[in-house]
């Protein structure tokens, strides 16, 4: 099977480019370096050593992931589609000490800009016209109007798009300007270390949230609550608005819900402009499924032809968030191409069966819990339950063992079945994560992060 996929492989990548009509662009920037590594677990490792790439290797398998499948098996005449995982192993001219590479100018290199992120493609309506007034206002003039910029609603409306947005009009249009944007994970997760470990001295963390023209601030409702660093952040945000600095954060609820929030801060909040993101209607959803599509079909060049009855029945079922509408979209398409068939009410209908529940309670599944924490360490459900021991695939299969503990009615038989494992390993898992809680509060954050995450009633 190497072998076959070794002498094979550059048929693949031209199927891969031709059959799915991929621009040119795109194939040359995501997809032309990847290569066959090997077969571990049944698993096929593609890796990229090239170095524009490598940071970018999770949002080329999210991204390209079926379409990589999809070759594979046609090429190979494969009965199913395989399982694969895309690695990125760094070329030894960046293993030893080289010339400091150029970053964007006056961005942090903390984060990825997602390129689809911008004002114009963001979809406007009455549910979010003045959220995004307000985040253009401040992208076009920093510090000078709605400072602190406070954006509050649901996961998944529109919040990241803005902040992502924000940091594309500043980039283009006043590249001078230093943007930093973190998510409050972050921001804890470096006052706690400064503190436990000493690694990075108060003075540098300072240094470097202080340092900026725009500081922007995601989920800052993780902050809450944590005294030591909602006190470190009080005290640059005291230090940014005086220097006339733009501040711009979002959480899930505006200052006044926060039981727990000191009166210093509430004060500073509503000092700006807090602006809300709601739900979007039916119109909206609309709008936004035909705006997905038009870049898809940009990116892609290849047409995509869905019906407005289609479209409909998405848009009408699928209540939650834009991140779920989204998600829906790309499920349809994907399955469409994946069995070469005309999208139609059937086909519809088939991929959004295990996502549609009207009037039904969320329930707190392992299933569910494996999903909220692979996306937080920004890997797979799949990694969770593989046999991988690398301690950044092993610690958050042990975290989740430990919440299906806590937070599910499955007795402990049941999930040692979800995660694959005997009923032993998966109690050292969760007496592991129990004692580090205990013990180290870098850890007891994170899972509280992951809880909220969760979103239990």
């Amino acid at each position: 099977m190497k072998d076959l996929i070794t002498k094979k492989w550059d048929d693949i990548l031209e199927y891969l480019r031709t059959e799915f009509g991929i621009q040119k662009v795109s194939f040359e920037t995501w997809l032309k370096d990847l290569k066959f590594k090997d077969i571990e677990n049944n698993k096929i490792l593609i890796f990229t050593d090239s170095e524009d790439n490598i940071s970018n290797i999770s949002f080329i398998q999210k991204k390209y992931g079926n379409f990589i499948k999809s070759a594979i098996a046609e090429v190979l005449d494969l009965d199913e589609m395989p399982d694969i995982e895309l690695v990125a192993q760094v070329p030894e001219s960046l293993k030893a000490p080289a010339p400091e590479i150029k970053r964007r100018t006056g961005s942090s290199s903390d984060f990825i800009l997602n390129p689809d992120y911008t004002f114009d493609n963001f979809v406007v309506s009455r549910n979010n016209s003045m959220v995004h007034a307000a985040a253009l206002k401040v992208a076009e003039a920093p510090g000078e109007i709605y400072n602190p910029l406070y954006i509050y609603g649901d996961p998944g409306l529109g919040k990241t798009h803005l902040l992502h947005a924000i940091v594309h009009f500043i980039e283009e249009n006043s590249p001078s300007l230093k943007v930093l944007y973190v998510t409050s994970d972050k921001f804890t997760t470096e006052i706690v270390e400064s503190i436990r470990q000493g690694t990075v001295s108060a003075a540098d963390v300072r240094e470097k949230y202080r340092n900026v023209d725009i500081l922007l601030i995601d989920d800052i409702q993780f902050i809450i609550g944590k005294n030591r660093t909602q006190e470190e952040f009080f005290y640059t945000f005291n230090y940014l608005r005086e220097a006339r600095k733009q501040i711009v954060i979002t959480s899930d609820k505006p200052p006044r819900d926060f039981a727990d929030l000191d009166e210093r801060f509430r004060s500073r909040f509503e000092s700006g402009l807090i602006v809300d993101i709601t739900t979007p209607d039916y119109e909206t959803k609309m709008a936004i499924l035909k705006k997905k599509i038009e870049m898809r079909e940009f990116e892609t060049g290849s047409r995509i032809v869905i019906s407005d009855e289609c479209l409909s029945y998405i848009a009408d079922n699928i209540n939650t968030n834009i991140r779920s509408l989204e998600g829906a979209l790309n499920k349809v398409i994907a399955l469409s191409n994946i069995n070469h068939k005309s999208i139609d009410m059937e086909l519809v209908e088939y991929a959004l069966k295990d996502m549609i529940f009207p009037n039904q309670k969320k329930v707190i599944t392992p299933e569910f819990i494996i999903d909220v924490v692979a996306e937080h360490y920004n890997i797979t459900p799949s990694e969770i339950l593989s046999d991988k021991r690398d301690s950044f695939i092993a610690f958050p299969r042990q975290i989740a063992m430990y919440l299906s503990k806590r937070y599910t009615l499955r007795t402990g038989n049941d999930i040692s079945k979800v995660f694959k494992r005997d009923h032993t390993t998966v109690l050292h898992g969760i007496k592991k994560v129990e004692n580090m809680i205990k013990e180290d509060p870098s850890v007891e954050n994170t899972v509280d992060i992951i809880i909220k995450k969760l979103n239990i009633d």
